[in-house]
């Protein structure tokens, strides 16, 4: 078992074993798959493949003959040449001889290295060259030669023909025009370059990856047996002995063969590691997962099992059926709640840190305290006791402080001594919790300093947020659980991949909502989706209520902007259904900001300016000192300075920014 945590000389902090599909920090290359690397936690100082991490430091290289035992190490600085390949050396890491590096004339002319030249040099002999028709040996002497294959000179180490007294460039012999391999020990395999053979899935055999992504590749004509050159370097070992995986040594299987991995519960098409006596198959990338993960779709944390035993299961992540006979992720709290293995370790949806010997979180912290029936201490309002209103009675012009949305006929608490007031489902929110946007866990919190852009719908929001790190979510978006269910479309939706075009608005976005039912294709930005299904406007006494779009022929214009509307998309409409009102006009553009808080602005001219979040409720409406059109947003906002008198006002913070940029 490879250690969870290692320790490198030249960095302050351990390092923690992570799965990884990115490229390594040290040599430069994208491992194919997901595979064990190691990753600084506390400075997210880049990801490591766990080979260039092993033994890092100090290492043996064949190249040089300064003493019996030459270690190299890595420094951080220079431009230089490396002294096996003579290309660049820009900064970074990079390894130097000790032995060289003392002798001042040979310290940059023979004694440094790429780190990948160094710790994975090519083979001393090659005996089926690409370009000669004898074996070719590395020349451990530095020398300046012209290369027979692409005539061009060289100066550093050359692969040479002793019975020819010719040289060539190490990169242009590096790869063999024949080799053995263990995955294939029958025949030999021949480079190839370009196009894969018509006969072949045009796909490596053991990591499934196309080859026409590789530079060139080896294959075996007569079994129909290829691999790509980071498989023919780094291939899965033959044999595997992992306890947390499976009991018994497993035996790579390097066949194109159909199966189920017990692991992960998805069907694999070639290369399994098997154990034949337990029935055991598995992808050969499919191993060293962590026991016991947070994932951001569940609040709890998950554990792996290799038998779910949960019939008719389906993966949260992904929202496939899962086999119940095969492994993956589940909550030993909530029966039903299972993940897909490999879901479950995506990127977007854990950090992948193992949580096994880390104590567990503190209990669910309840949101308030309860005085009596009817009365509360919020944890975000402590200074005032609540008391809750059910009478359903219309409020007008009152908004809730953690939403901002206004309170309509919900049922509230409010607070007898402030103008604090709270729907009652939001003063129930949950201090603490997981979403599907980050792998951080949110705390819940009460106005900050600053307003915020939701992270999941993009809006500005003045009200309470759930924090994590640098992300924040508004209280709504916030609230979104799976299934979701929308008034627009049949289905549920979910969110099994991030971006996506919505639908409803037909714009990208960065965060969307999936119907996963066959060929359906709904999709729904977190905007759209959290629009209110009824609201209040003055240009009605009825509310209005959302509509998904009509086959309406005709002219329609919103009695708002008092231009056309195209009654296909979505719209609101009053009791009557004698308007089509542009969502946008009906909501304003700044519809998560709360009236009567104020927030700095800029410097303008040496004036600082600040603006004031009020409602747009007077008897006409003022003139947008932006765009010169009158603000019909029911909120808008009312600027200061001492260069503003009488005050300026604007549309939204659109405008805003406009007239005043930071």
């Amino acid at each position: 078992m490879d250690p969870l945590k290692v320790e490198i000389p030249f960095h302050e902090h351990p390092l923690t074993l992570v799965k990884m599909e990115s490229e390594c920090k040290w040599c430069r290359l994208t491992f194919k798959g997901v595979i064990d690397g190691y990753q600084c936690d506390e400075c997210i100082y880049g990801l490591f493949h766990k080979s260039c991490a092993k033994n890092a430091n100090n290492i043996v290289h064949p190249s040089q003959k300064c003493s019996n035992t030459l270690y190299l190490t890595i420094h951080f600085m220079g431009v230089e040449r490396c002294a096996l390949c003579r290309g660049k050396i820009q900064g970074g890491m990079f390894y130097v001889c000790n032995d060289c590096a003392l002798v001042p004339k040979r310290r940059f002319r023979s004694s440094s290295f790429h780190f990948y030249c160094a710790k994975y040099p090519p083979p001393k002999v090659i005996d089926v060259p690409q370009h000669h028709h004898h074996k070719l040996e590395l020349e451990m002497t530095q020398s300046c030669f012209t290369c027979a294959a692409c005539r061009k000179d060289g100066d550093g180490y050359p692969y040479k023909c002793y019975e020819c007294d010719l040289t060539f460039h190490v990169d242009c012999e590096r790869h063999g025009a024949e080799i053995r391999h263990a995955s294939h020990s029958l025949h030999p395999l021949k480079l190839f370059k370009g196009e894969p053979p018509a006969y072949t899935d045009g796909k490596c055999r053991l990591c499934g990856e196309r080859l026409v992504n590789s530079e060139v590749f080896y294959h075996c004509s007569i079994c129909n047996f290829s691999l790509d050159l980071q498989c023919v370097h780094h291939p899965p070992p033959l044999h595997l002995q992992d306890l947390n995986t499976h009991d018994h040594k497993l035996t790579l299987m390097p066949k194109s063969i159909s199966f189920t991995c017990t692991i992960c519960g998805l069907n694999g098409d070639r290369s399994p590691y098997v154990c034949l006596p337990c029935d055991f198959t598995a992808h050969n990338d499919c191993s060293g997962f962590p026991l016991v993960i947070n994932i951001n779709r569940h609040d709890h944390r998950v554990s792996r099992t290799s038998l779910l035993g949960v019939v008719n299961a389906v993966c949260g992540v992904c929202q496939k059926k899962m086999d119940w006979s095969c492994g993956g992720y589940s909550c030993t709290r909530c029966p039903g709640s299972v993940y897909h293995t490999k879901c479950s370790i995506r990127k977007d949806v854990s950090d992948g840190k193992e949580m096994k010997d880390e104590p567990e979180e503190d209990e669910a912290i309840e949101p308030f305290k309860v005085i009596d029936e009817n009365t509360i201490q919020h944890n975000l309002h402590k200074e005032h006791n609540l008391r809750l209103d059910k009478s359903g009675i219309f409020i007008e012009e009152r908004s809730c402080e953690a939403c901002t949305y206004p309170i309509y006929h919900l049922s509230f608490y409010y607070c007898e001594s402030c103008s604090f007031i709270l729907h009652e489902s939001c003063a129930n929110l949950p201090m603490r919790k997981r979403h599907v946007v980050s792998n951080e866990q949110y705390t819940f919190k009460a106005r900050q300093t600053r307003f915020f852009d939701c992270d999941a719908c993009g809006i500005l929001h003045n009200g309470f947020g759930y924090y994590a790190g640098k992300s924040v979510l508004d209280v709504r978006c916030a609230s979104v659980i799976e299934p979701f269910v929308h008034q627009s479309h049949p289905h549920p939706l979910f969110y099994t991949s991030p971006r996506g075009i919505c639908s409803a608005c037909n714009q990208e976005a960065h965060h969307v909502l999936r119907c996963v039912e066959d060929d359906c294709g709904y999709v729904l930005d977190f905007k759209c989706a959290l629009l209110p299904y009824e609201v209040k406007h003055r240009v009605d006494e009825h509310f209005l209520s959302l509509k998904y779009g009509e086959n309406a022929s005709g002219k329609y214009w919103c009695d708002i902007c008092e231009k056309e509307t195209d009654p296909k998309t979505w719209f609101y409409t009053s009791k009557d259904c004698e308007l089509t009102l542009h969502t946008d006009c009906v909501l304003g553009g700044s519809p998560g900001l709360l009236p009567g808080y104020t927030e700095w602005g800029s410097y303008h001219d040496g004036i600082s300016t600040y603006y004031k979040v009020v409602r747009n409720n007077s008897m006409s409406r003022p003139l947008c000192n932006q765009c010169k059109s009158r603000c019909i947003s029911p909120v808008i906002l009312e600027v200061s300075s001492k260069s503003c008198n009488p005050e300026e006002y604007y549309c939204d913070v659109s405008c805003f920014d406009l007239k005043y940029p930071d």
